[in-house]
């Protein structure tokens, strides 16, 4: 059983890790050509199958290198271009991020080469999917979490989607990288063994098309007109107090234009004021323009509590009721400073406006919108799962608002509309997304696109949104299962590996 690629030096493997890594990217949106993602990971295994733990580390930290150098390279333009930090030091922290992250493939490609003396079997469809799994769902939430570029996000259009409603991102993560496994044994591997392995890649696939079509959740009422307004208004113009007139009167056309709607969703800081400086002035003569027309609003604004002089990022919604819901998990660097005694001097090079904004205190991501519940996430809180399930099963549909404009006509509005389609498919909830500059969309309970508002254009868009109601199990259950499973697989690997070792110490003469 040899490598597809024997006999190449470790200078060449990594090398090939750092190219196959940013081909990855490829399978993600706004490329979204999903089946690379399994021959990538199946490629990557094979660099990993013929090294020792210090070898794996590296190919593995190569790969990360070429997957986040290609796939979050947009980091650079909030840093330099919306940020006013210097270019060269934006360049720097960009390839310090960069770096960091892939640490966790590293890691990943550490311990498989560790169980590459094990039998056979346990490298490629026990160690190598666990780690996988394991070190992404660590990079979700150690140090705050970056999430970003989950492998299971490349199948929401694949038949592996059909895992979502019960397994999550992660599980779909799961199934990647064991179909990439069993891809590598379909090819490495003779006889009876490839047939299984065979057999093993198409139960995977077939099952999660048989899960495509099973409806976890089911209609509540009848359904309503929701708009998303999108004016487009440009991140080196949004906080100028010379353009705050200008906007407000662009979102209040667009909104004025679509009057027949039962909602309609303003983008993240649509309001660039706080809530109690415009709150005679604008918000109250619109909420009853909203009341008048039998509409609800929900506009992003920051919220500060006067008294204590303490700062949210919010969403309020007006007409029928008045709820306000307050930003729980914040952006490091662009709304807090994480370890400020440390990393304060870094802060200062990036200028934000109000970028001290402090978290919010509400134990679930709930807001009151007429009559029905919607569960809600500002920018950054959508692309974790477990914050966005927490609002269920009472929330009725899911509302997102954001401000990708940070990130420039790059990836980044494109991947993070792929992430959220995900959380709709996740929870079986209809998804409300407004943004800035795009990318605003409607989606259906199973992260299909109704419809969207293009990048870098000023518009709306409508359509008709089923509430629901009921739980998926993804939602009972979370990510536990799929991390367990990994776990497990993980313990299962090592021991086997143990036992190869204790058999041919006693097989020596």
């Amino acid at each position: 059983m040899s490598s597809i690629i024997p006999g190449f030096p470790l200078a060449m493997r990594v090398l090939l890790a750092v190219v196959v890594g940013g081909l990855t990217v490829l399978a993600f949106a706004p490329f979204s050509f999903f089946p690379l993602a399994v021959l990538t990971l199946a490629f990557l295994y094979d660099l990993l199958s013929k090294s020792t733990a210090r070898e794996g580390f590296l190919i593995g930290w190569s790969f990360g290198i070429g997957l986040m150098g290609f796939g979050i390279s947009w980091v650079r333009i909030s840093l330099s271009e919306y940020g006013n930090m210097a270019p060269w030091l934006a360049d720097l922290m960009t390839l310090l991020l960069v770096v960091v992250m892939a640490l966790y493939y590293g890691i990943a490609g550490a311990r498989v080469g560790r169980i590459n003396s094990g039998p056979r079997w346990c490298a490629p469809l026990l160690a190598f999917p666990a780690a996988w799994v394991l070190t992404e769902w660590l990079r979700g939430w150690l140090f705050t979490g970056f999430p970003w570029l989950t492998i299971g996000y490349t199948q929401i259009d694949s038949p592996l989607g059909g895992f979502a409603p019960i397994l999550g991102v992660h599980g779909i993560s799961l199934a990647v990288a064991l179909s990439a496994g069993l891809l590598w044994a379909l090819v490495r591997w003779s006889g009876r063994s490839r047939y299984l392995a065979l057999a093993g890649f198409v139960l995977i696939w077939l099952a999660g098309s048989v899960l495509t079509g099973v409806e976890w959740t089911e209609p509540e009422g009848d359904p309503f007109l929701a708009t998303v307004v999108q004016a487009n208004i440009p991140q080196n113009l949004k906080w100028n107090p010379d353009s705050r007139i200008p906007s407000l009167r662009a979102y209040v056309e667009l909104t004025r234009d679509h009057w027949d709607s039962d909602l309609i969703v303003w983008p993240e800081t649509a309001v660039t004021d706080f809530l109690h400086q415009v709150r005679s002035a604008f918000i109250e003569p619109l909420a009853e323009e909203a009341r008048e027309h039998d509409s609800e609003l929900v506009i992003g604004i920051p919220v500060m509590d006067v008294e204590a002089r303490t700062y949210f990022n919010g969403l309020i919604s007006l007409g029928t009721f008045q709820d306000v819901y307050r930003k729980r998990h914040l952006v490091p660097f662009g709304e807090f400073t994480p370890f400020k005694g440390l990393l304060g001097p870094i802060a200062h090079a990036f200028e934000v406006p109000m970028s001290d904004f402090n978290a919010g205190t509400a134990p679930r991501p709930l807001l009151r919108v007429g009559k029905r519940l919607a569960g809600v996430s500002i920018c950054y809180e959508d692309v974790f799962p477990a914050e966005v399930t927490e609002a269920l099963p009472e929330a009725a549909y899911l509302i997102n608002v954001s401000n990708d404009a940070w990130f420039g006509d790059s990836l980044a509005p494109h991947q993070h509309l792929e992430m959220a389609r995900m959380r709709a498919r996740e929870n079986g909830r209809w998804l409300v997304r407004a943004t800035n500059t795009g990318i605003s969309a409607i989606l259906d309970h199973r992260g299909r696109i109704a419809g969207r508002v293009p990048a870098f254009q000023r518009g709306a868009y409508t359509a008709e949104v089923q509430p629901r109601r009921g739980a998926t199990p993804f939602v009972r259950l979370g990510s536990r299962l799929t991390i367990d499973v990994a776990f497990l697989m993980l313990v299962t690997a090592l021991l086997c590996m143990r036992r190869e070792k204790l058999r041919q110490a006693a097989s020596k003469p």
